[in-house]
């Protein structure tokens, strides 16, 4: 691990010598790859060289005690001993976290997809409850959610809305969200006050850009055609809705939100390069599937991964049997709780493949 470590650091000096060399500087690309890339050594390189500190003081400490010293100083130097010590060992347990291959989409921006499933006019609303837990958990980290397509119902929910939430880490936080959400609750509609069972799905990409994934203008069918639904005096006299197949994939994004088919084109291939940029990173892990079915945020998107049980203002995840009674903040984007634990179970799972691999 040291070995790792002492790398990290040697590319870390390696990393501050280019960023100050004139070529670097003038050129753009390489002036934001490098500085990117030393932001993301800079946690690990602090928290080894605090362990390098704390070692050598210790060890410093103990030669002391080779020499004559009084019973008072003696103490003194013991007590400073143990205590550099209980320092040591929660060191090293964070440095073998930073260790861990980082997820490179963790800094992205995301798309996510929330659709109603089973249940009818009840999912659609609690897609749509979906929906403002997100958006509220966006505002509480100061980041920016932008609405790309929706099918509201008549009711206040959703069939499906896809959007965007931008902002710092994004992409790490929400990774864990995606699959099958089930709701179970007295609907509004129930006069019998019978508790239902209703599901919804998210989906949640990663935001491609154009570094990731390359898309061929020959691989893409584009058909226009009239919108349809709410969408002011433009609907069904302007050919403005967007509908984009990628041929390779067979993968479609239909766009109708805005009134401009150039604005419908732009927003339907954001999420088309998200899309085949999802569905060429599950190709890819595919062979990996035993340690993907053992990791918390890759399942499958049709498992049923949280239980949001109103009558008892519980929350239930399944992948991690965490149960919280808390419904009632966690539906209003209190989310941290319940991320910070899957993203505690996921470190521990990629730990011991780490250590396993070593």
């Amino acid at each position: 691990m040291f070995e790792r470590l002492q790398i990290v650091e040697d590319r870390y000096e390696q990393l501050n010598e280019l960023l100050s060399d004139p070529d670097v500087v003038s050129d753009a690309t390489k002036l934001r790859d490098y500085s990117k890339e030393q932001s993301g050594l800079q946690e690990t390189v602090d928290v080894f060289r605090e362990y390098k500190r704390v070692i050598e003081e210790r060890d410093s400490a103990k030669s002391l005690l080779e020499e004559s010293l009084d019973d008072e100083m003696k103490e003194l130097v013991t007590l400073e001993i143990s205590e550099l010590e209980e320092q040591i060992e929660p060191l090293e347990e964070k440095l073998r976290i930073l260790l861990i291959p980082k997820d490179p989409n963790d800094d992205k921006n995301v798309i996510m997809e929330v659709r109603g499933a089973a249940g009818g006019d009840e999912a659609a609303l609690f897609a749509g409850n979906l929906y403002r837990m997100y958006s509220r958990y966006a505002e509480m980290n100061n980041w920016k959610i932008e609405v790309i397509d929706s099918s509201p119902t008549e009711l206040g929910g959703f069939k499906e809305i896809i959007f965007m939430i931008t902002g710092n880490g994004a992409y790490s936080r929400l990774k864990f969200e995606n699959g099958a959400h089930r709701v179970q609750r007295v609907p509004e509609t129930e006069s019998g006050g019978r508790t239902h069972t209703s599901t919804a799905t998210v989906a949640c990409l990663p935001e491609a850009e154009d570094v990731d994934i390359e898309i061929l203008r020959e691989d893409l069918k584009i058909d226009t055609y009239r919108s349809s639904g709410a969408g002011g005096q433009h609907v069904n006299t302007t050919d403005s809705a967007v509908r984009i197949t990628h041929l390779p994939t067979g993968i479609v994004v239909s766009m109708q939100d805005e009134k401009s088919q150039i604005k419908n084109r732009e927003k339907a291939m954001k999420v088309l390069k998200a899309r085949v940029y999802d569905a060429a990173q599950q190709e890819a892990q595919a062979e990996y599937a035993a340690t993907r079915k053992s990791a918390v945020g890759t399942g499958d998107r049709s498992e049923r991964i949280r239980t949001y049980n109103y009558p008892q203002n519980r929350v239930t995840d399944h992948r991690i049997g965490l149960t919280i009674q808390k419904l009632d903040q966690i539906i209003d984007g209190s989310l941290d709780e319940i991320i910070d634990a899957l993203i505690i179970e996921d470190q521990a799972h990629r730990l011991e493949s780490l250590n396993t691999n070593d």
